[in-house]
């Protein structure tokens, strides 16, 4: 009986260690600094919406919250990761700096509509689905 314990217990501890080890993983990969270079949607040339400063998310070690800048107001959501689900919460309070160009909106919209990512190297792609709808690079 002692065994089965012991096996039962083992086999829940590494497990939870390989969990634990995938959402490290995950984690590094995020951890840092992004610049916006791609969005989708508007018909307005990518410089145009964003003509003085691109928008930078920010990930912690812990990703449960993302702050940045949408290009000129400083930003900070919620964020939930499940594997490569990703859901971002309504930013809390905001700076209130005019923005010349439009693409607080478009890039804020575009927040609420991700529920997936993916990483690779020093890229990375914000999802509806399988749709890319913003893509960005590591600092």
């Amino acid at each position: 009986m002692k065994t089965i314990i012991f096996v039962m217990l083992f086999s829940v501890s590494a497990l939870t260690a390989c969990n634990m080890r995938k959402h490290n993983q995950l984690a590094q990969k995020l951890t840092g600094q992004w610049e916006l270079n791609y969005i989708t949607g508007p018909r307005i040339a990518f410089n145009g919406l964003y003509p003085n400063a691109k928008p930078i998310i920010n990930f912690k070690e812990n990703p449960e919250e993302i702050n940045g800048n949408t290009s000129c107001n400083g930003f900070s959501c919620k964020l939930t990761i499940d594997g490569n689900k990703m859901t971002i919460a309504e930013p809390g309070p905001m700076t209130m700096r005019y923005c010349e160009g439009g693409g607080e909106k478009v890039f804020l919209d575009m927040l609420k509509k991700v529920n997936a990512y993916e990483v690779k190297e020093n890229t990375l792609t914000m999802l509806q689905g399988d749709l890319p709808l913003m893509r960005f690079t590591k600092k």
